[in-house]
């Protein structure tokens, strides 16, 4: 089985935030003590962070799951739970994160690069934070939220200085055999390359002039076959690993046994990278007639290299290498000097019609207004109701088509929705009414037709 995978799954899973704890002092010759129950601590994040020293997917092969730690739950005297844990999950440079779907999320190309996979749940607050002039003995307090669950694919585009290109059996593993320390599986029948093969090549070695410190990274490639731009011959799976290439070598079979002629075989291969991705065609390439050895007379003026006599290998490695030191230094200067950190944006809270009189709010900000353990609480109810009002939930409601009496259903939470002059909300029943029409008369808005009825055993 082969040591090399280009793409795997991963299922993330962010730690769940701890719970906030309801808690009263009680102490000796302490009257009435206040509420100190402290904050939940939060979930730990999962980032996949770029590692220059991993070299493919194995690891998520057979393992794709990935957990971080819970937070803990806050206890009495305000003490705060410990947060979680972050979990960070080193990935090769070059991974591509998708959805299930195939939606490209995240390209990890450089070094160092991180993204927020999955973020930990919030910590609940304890019941310590909802004191205030109006409510002095709050008993209530937030549940931990969850932390994100995702499933996501990976696929890994090797970063390679030079990429060798050819049909199969044109001598490509036996080319970077002779000019590195990698040792390919080589034989006499095509495909014999089922996954790239990477390899280290020092130009100072090659040349004999020892004071050189060049070297750079060359990828053996699969042999494409017309029609790899289509997916023939897994041809994506191979090409995909020639996008970032700095420099291409193409690779000209001479030999006698070649089913096209050279020129037959450039068009080809020429013409399934262009309609594969356009500007490969627009790298710099050297192309070179391979297997010398067994061919007559150079009359197309190639370059003529022998990977079994070794005839021709030192001037192609001396021209690669200058080819691959121009196009760092042309990526240096467009380069940013800083690690990039990608986060998610934000999520924002939508509004679907779920049926008939029926609406569903969703978002996670929303889904946070409501994580109370207790949501028969008046005083939990109210502070739910603020914090829907802030984040504008009524506003959206309303302008999705809302009308009184229709039920809204957020997260785990399902009402019935109110709105007049002086705002909107939601009501639980003969108490909740009696303590609405304390609201409205304070501020001379009373009125018996606003007030909405939901039974109890409907609300919890």
């Amino acid at each position: 089985m082969s040591s090399f995978v280009d793409s795997a799954q991963l299922h993330a899973k962010a730690g769940d935030g701890g719970a906030g704890c309801v808690s009263f002092r009680r102490e000796a010759h302490v009257a009435k003590g206040g509420p100190d129950g402290g904050d939940g601590g939060r979930g730990g994040d999962i980032w996949l962070v770029a590692d220059t020293n991993q070299a493919s997917l194995l690891g998520f092969r057979d393992h794709p799951f990935r957990r971080a730690t819970d937070g803990e739950h806050g206890t009495s005297k305000r003490q705060h739970g410990a947060r979680g844990k972050e979990l960070v999950v080193t990935v090769p440079v070059g991974t591509v994160v998708k959805t299930l779907e195939g939606e490209v999320l995240m390209d990890l190309e450089n070094n160092g690069d991180r993204w927020l996979a999955a973020e930990g749940g919030l910590g609940g607050a304890g019941n310590a934070r909802f004191l205030s002039n109006r409510r002095r003995a709050p008993a209530f307090a937030e549940q931990g939220e969850a932390g994100e669950e995702r499933w996501f694919n990976l696929e890994l585009k090797l970063r390679a200085d030079v990429a060798l290109i050819g049909f199969p059996n044109v001598g490509k593993s036996t080319l970077i055999s002779r000019v590195s320390a990698a040792r390919p599986k080589i034989a006499d029948y095509p495909f014999t390359t089922l996954v790239p093969n990477l390899g280290v090549v020092r130009v100072g070695e090659r040349t004999g002039r020892p004071g050189e410190a060049t070297e750079f990274v060359m990828a053996d490639i699969p042999g494409l076959i017309e029609g790899a731009a289509q997916g023939r011959g897994l041809g994506h799976d191979f090409l995909r690993h020639v996008e970032r290439a700095r420099v291409l070598c193409v690779l000209i079979d001479l030999s006698p046994d070649a089913p096209q002629g050279p020129i037959e075989q450039e068009q080809i291969l020429l013409r399934e990278l262009g309609d594969y991705q356009a500007d490969l065609l627009e790298r710099p390439r050297v192309i070179i007639g391979s297997r010398s050895d067994l061919a007559g007379e150079n009359e197309h003026d190639l370059l003529l290299v022998s990977s079994v006599t070794g005839d021709g290998l030192n001037t192609l490695v001396g021209k690669l290498a200058q080819l691959v030191t121009q196009a760092r230094e042309n990526e240096a200067e467009a380069a940013q000097s800083e690690i990039i950190v990608h986060r998610p944006l934000p999520e924002e809270i939508r509004i679907e019609k779920a049926g008939p009189n029926s609406w569903r709010v969703l978002g996670r900000p929303a889904l946070r207004a409501v994580r109370f353990q207790d949501l028969t609480n008046d005083e939990a109810l109210d502070e739910v109701v603020r914090r829907l009002k802030d984040l504008g939930v009524d506003r959206l409601l309303h302008r999705a088509g809302v009308h009184e009496g229709d039920e809204v259903t957020l997260g785990s939470l399902t009402f019935e929705w109110w709105r007049d002059q002086g705002g909107a909300g939601l009501d639980r029943g003969e108490k909740h009414r009696t303590t609405r029409r304390e609201r409205l008369a304070r501020h001379g808005r009373l009125d018996s037709e606003n007030l909405v009825e939901l039974d109890d055993d409907e609300f919890s």
